[in-house]
């Protein structure tokens, strides 16, 4: 066995194939909902998000990895991909062949992930960003226009410019309406987003499901399922303050237009930007510099 292909764990087939259920198995609870609803062309403005924004498929969500440096036994390399090689102590990872021909974008994302660690939260959003989506914009121009606004659509632009913007993440920001842009306290760009981000932000947070499987199949996919659902509760907290009325839904508002609102915002979102923070250090840690 070569230096690059020697585990540092070594799973019997009754351990590892457990863990390979027990992850389709929490997966499942949420792709089965989903792909109902895009059997029968229905959309949730919510549950949906996360498998129309980002890029893995729910297959590929589903499909379980064991992460770098782990070995399992009476395994079949054809059965994980690529990737994988036989090994004595069993099916393991080619890590070494993985990092070296993904050198580039594993180096990015390392050196975001250590950028936005490195900053301290700010919680003073309170969720503008969602609101700036649908700035000066009407009932029928709005994005998830099935929906109403909670407010009319002036007075939910008044909420925007007497809170202000202060948005440091790029892909929200880029959804912004076109009067709505001005208003922001930054202009990120794909360029400066080593330079903006920082780890209160909610779709910072978010975007740690996409490092994650990004990563993959370097991480577990156990930590790419916890980053997604972490991604999944904030995407509720994102909505429920957004200016959309979910309530039919069965998402109550959080009113950020109002002191109370935000406090319960800032709170939630404090909460948040500590889980991130664990998420962030195993991400990490499983990148070695």
């Amino acid at each position: 066995m070569t230096a690059a292909l020697a585990p540092t764990a070594v799973l019997d087939a009754a351990r590892w194939q457990a863990r390979r259920r027990a992850h389709e198995e929490r997966v499942d609870a949420w792709l089965t909902p989903h792909l109902a609803r895009r059997r029968r062309g229905g959309k949730h403005p919510v549950e949906d998000f996360l498998f129309t924004y980002y890029s893995h498929r729910p297959a590929q969500l589903r499909r379980w990895h064991p992460g770098a440096g782990v070995a399992l036994r009476d395994a079949d390399p054809a059965e994980f991909g690529r990737d994988y090689r036989a090994a004595a102590a069993g099916v393991t990872l080619d890590t070494e062949g993985v990092r070296a021909r993904r050198a580039e974008s594993v180096e990015w994302i390392r050196a975001l992930l250590v950028a936005t660690a490195g900053r301290p939260a700010h919680l003073g959003c309170f969720g503008m960003h969602e609101w700036a989506m649908v700035y000066r914009q009407t009932q029928a121009e709005v994005r998830h226009n099935a929906w109403p606004l909670r407010l009319s659509p002036e007075r939910t632009a008044a909420v925007v410019e007497e809170r202000g913007v202060r948005c440091s993440h790029f892909d929200a920001y880029r959804f912004f309406t076109a009067p709505a842009r001005p208003l922001n306290l930054l202009t990120p760009t794909r360029e400066t987003q080593h330079a903006h981000e920082q780890p209160g932000c909610l779709h910072a947070n978010m975007d740690l499901y996409k490092w994650a499987y990004k990563l993959s199949p370097l991480v577990s996919s156990e930590l790419v399922a916890d980053c997604f659902e972490l991604a999944r509760e904030i995407r509720t907290l994102d909505m429920c303050a957004s200016p959309y009325d979910l309530s039919d839904l069965g998402y109550p508002p959080v009113r950020v237009e109002t002191p109370e609102g935000r406090a319960e915002y800032a709170a939630a979102q404090r909460g948040f930007a500590d889980r991130a923070a664990v998420l962030r250090g195993r991400l990490l840690d499983a990148l070695p510099a």
